[in-house]
């Protein structure tokens, strides 16, 4: 066996659920173990110790991402009502990620996994889309209330001076639901230069897209923090560049990202990007197919798959069955992790071997094996299909 690649600081590893979480641990076993020389400070993540810890190794896992720089991070069961069900939980827990990146204040970076012989459904896209997501605030940290018939919800806002600011949304007539959404001007400008600071970084345009003709105060605000911080600190470092930066509406966004070639970073809200951010990996191929990274504006890194926890893949795997689950945004998610250790620490042999990991995954894909998401989008003569353990064995040999 080659001599493994040292490492010099811990990653932060943060468990998770369900397949996701047997797929990690093949991807240790398989990819990283037999190369490096791995240092980890580990937290279960998984809904189990989540219930039984009453979640505070989320937070514990945060504080130790903020002390070490740089975590990676298996997917996650955000619970519902048959979740609560399912696992016995006593209640339902917050998304961790909502948590993470709440302590992080960080904005998430995910782009599409290009690989040679699949086809894109928008085949106009040559070069990846990377949706820069607001990690902070909005639905994820909503104030919602069922009310009832003949009730009246009011939205209030008392000032440091104790006076109050009123506005009613509705009069419910027959009942119905109200719920209210919030954000900070801190955590917008925090998103804002992450995303200018990314877009300088790596030469590319960039769109922050809203709605501020009808969320006049709340969209709006976002636009002109936006534009004040470009105005003020990066035009003319945009210029110098060649590249620009514009605001537009979010429904146009859409119909001019549709008809782009790609290669350009779009800023969405926390609920905008989550929902774009699957449609691009999904017009790319596969939700498997998205890498995903949070930026704190401290400089600390939280790599992770796009995509959830695979629910059905795992019980299926649970009785026994062979499943042919994609682990590409898993093992990417560990390359990513992986180079910025080497690069924060120095180790261009950390750094080198991420490369090489990830050139093994898009190899064994270029070369016709791929697991049931990829099979049917590629159009290379004589490619196999293959269950999640011989894709792993694929990239493992190419190593």
């Amino acid at each position: 066996m080659p001599e493994r690649t040292a490492m010099k600081t811990p990653l932060v590893e943060m468990d998770g659920d369900e397949m996701t979480r047997i797929i990690w641990g093949w991807v240790k076993e398989m990819l990283i173990l037999p190369h490096v020389e791995l240092k980890t400070e580990y937290y279960d993540l998984g809904l189990a110790n989540r219930e039984r810890t009453r979640d505070q190794v989320t937070v514990l896992a945060a504080e130790a991402t903020l002390r070490h720089g740089v975590a990676v991070k298996c997917a996650t069961v955000t619970p519902n009502a048959g979740r609560v069900e399912e696992y016995g939980l006593s209640t339902m827990w917050k998304s961790p990620n909502g948590t993470i990146r709440a302590m992080l204040d960080g904005t998430v970076f995910r782009a599409p996994i290009l690989a040679k012989g699949l086809r894109p459904y928008i085949p106009t896209w040559t070069k990846p889309i990377t949706i820069a997501r607001h990690a902070y605030g909005d639905v994820y940290r909503n104030v919602e209330l069922a009310a009832g018939a003949g009730s009246r919800a009011e939205l209030v806002v008392t000032d440091s001076a104790g006076g109050e600011t009123r506005e009613t949304l509705c009069e419910f007539g027959s009942g119905g639901v109200a719920q209210a959404i919030h954000n900070t001007d801190e955590s917008i400008a925090s998103f804002a230069r992450a995303c200018f600071r990314y877009a300088a970084d790596t030469g590319q345009d960039l769109w922050f897209a809203a709605k501020d003709t009808i969320s006049k105060t709340y969209d709006h605000r976002f636009k002109d923090i936006f534009q004040a911080m470009y105005d003020g600190e990066y035009r003319e470092a945009f210029e110098k560049a060649g590249i620009s930066y514009a605001y537009t509406l979010i429904d146009d966004m859409v119909a001019r990202a549709v008809r782009s070639e790609g290669g350009f970073v779009w800023a969405c809200k926390n609920y905008d990007g989550d929902v774009m951010s699957d449609m691009v990996a999904a017009a790319c191929g596969s939700l498997a197919m998205m890498t995903s990274v949070l930026v704190s504006p401290k400089g600390v890194f939280e790599y992770e798959a796009a995509h959830g926890t695979v629910q059905r893949h795992f019980y299926r795997h649970r009785a026994g069955e062979r499943t042919s689950t994609n682990p590409i945004a898993t093992i990417f998610a560990w390359s990513g992790a992986l180079r910025k250790r080497g690069e924060l620490d120095g180790l261009a042999g950390l750094a080198g071997f991420a490369g090489r990991l990830e050139e093994a995954a898009l190899g064994a894909v270029g070369d016709g094996i791929m697991t049931g998401d990829l099979y049917g989008l590629s159009g290379i003569e004589g490619r196999r299909l293959t269950d999640t353990e011989g894709f792993l064995a694929e990239v493992a040999r190419r190593l």
